[in-house]
């Protein structure tokens, strides 16, 4: 049953971060089709965090009351509808309106699906006695690179993007329809202890309890570190150092490969070090990788800049969604509170990243990412091990 259960949330994770990757490839053709400027395209992706947050904090609730797997499959139909609909918006209607709103519906279901499967994780890593989530957030990167490469692929040779998109939202709906039938029966998700009769009070009780916020914290810088990432770094690339498109989308699977790594050699050194110590070293990687990244200038410094990112982002969204639930009895709660202060990060950074880059260039807003995680170093140790003050 386990075993089911940690192959569905696998690949649930996979065709998350697939379905997210396949539109990022596709995001500076995006913005050529639509005419914007690096601001305006800051705004666009707006739609989908705003999308996101909006569904996030009563997610919990949502899972409580009907379990994990249903408000996945939920969160898939909104996903597939918003991944296509913004292709045709971008792409054959040219219009910034109608791509905003798929945007939006996108946010709503990649919000609620993110969600879900990571309550589900965190139930799987429980039953197992060990540390696992990571393996979960490396599929998820697994399936950033597998979609980064198509989308260089299918760039470089000239493929639509509402051709691929469509071929990839198909494909999602799908494999996630078929297996989110093997997650953990709804008993096993449920609260061990006392049941609340009112699931809703339950998760904005949440939003009181001080480590909770500390840790969301936690993960809005890191989520920041790694959204900028996602929705700047291929751009950044063609702009600031002008290498033409596909080879912008194939830096952006460097990163994700280089974060895919991290997240797969993470476990053994979180079970060994603690927390802590591996969340602190990983944020000073990523934050010289940045400046490698800026100001390296050539290939020789600037592809290792992209890998010690990538590895530097690699740990801090699924340590926090681990921690959030550390505690059984309420992580779903808390892994909504925390997603939610998470998916800000998403909220704030493309418009912030797009007003910056307006102003100093694509390439040098990145060092935004350097410059949050020297004070977000300060709230790590809120996600300690329960009962631990240092390495295990």
């Amino acid at each position: 049953m386990t075993a089911r259960a940690r192959n569905a949330v696998l690949l649930s994770f996979f065709l998350n971060g697939f379905g997210f990757a396949t539109w990022l490839s596709r995001v500076p053709e995006a913005r050529g089709s639509l005419g914007l400027t690096n601001g305006q395209l800051g705004l666009l992706l707006l739609a989908i965090a705003a999308g996101s947050v909006l569904t996030l904090p009563t997610t919990g609730a949502l899972i409580n009351r009907w379990g994990a797997g249903t408000v996945v499959r939920g969160g898939v139909l909104f996903d597939v509808v918003g991944l296509i609909g913004a292709a045709v918006g971008a792409a054959v209607l040219e219009s910034v309106p109608v791509t905003a709103v798929f945007l939006f519906l996108y946010g709503l279901g990649v919000g609620s699906w993110d969600v879900g499967m990571n309550v589900e994780g965190a139930a799987v890593e429980r039953r197992g006695g060990r540390t696992i989530m990571p393996w979960f957030h490396a599929s998820f990167s697994l399936g950033t690179v597998t979609a980064a490469g198509i989308g260089a692929l299918t760039t470089w040779a000239g493929v639509g993007m509402v051709t691929h998109l469509l071929a990839a939202a198909l494909l999602i709906l799908v494999l996630a329809q078929a297996t989110t039938g093997w997650f953990l029966p709804r008993s096993a998700e449920a609260e061990p202890g006392e049941e609340d009769p009112v699931p809703q009070q339950a998760a904005w009780r949440a939003w009181l309890e001080p480590r909770t916020l500390l840790i969301g914290l936690m993960v809005f810088a890191l989520a920041m570190t790694e959204g900028t990432a996602n929705d700047w770094l291929a751009i950044a690339l063609i702009d600031g150092y002008d290498v033409p498109h596909w080879l912008g989308v194939a830096g952006f699977a460097c990163f994700v490969t280089a974060m895919t790594t991290g997240r797969i050699l993470g476990p053994p050194l979180l079970d060994r070090f603690g927390r802590v110590p591996v969340l602190w070293s990983t944020m000073a990687a990523a934050a010289v990788g940045v400046l490698l990244l800026v100001y390296g200038g050539h290939p020789a410094l600037v592809v290792p800049g992209i890998l010690l990112w990538g590895l530097g982002a690699s740990l801090g969204f699924p340590v926090g969604m681990s921690a959030a639930a550390d505690d059984e009895a309420h992580a779903a709660a808390r892994v909504s509170v925390v997603s939610t202060i998470a998916y800000t990060a998403f909220l704030a950074g493309p418009p912030f990243l797009g007003f910056v880059a307006d102003q100093v260039g694509a390439l040098h807003s990145l060092l935004v990412v350097a410059i949050l995680l020297l004070p977000s170093a300060l709230v790590v140790p809120a996600a300690r091990e329960p009962h631990s003050t240092g390495p295990r």
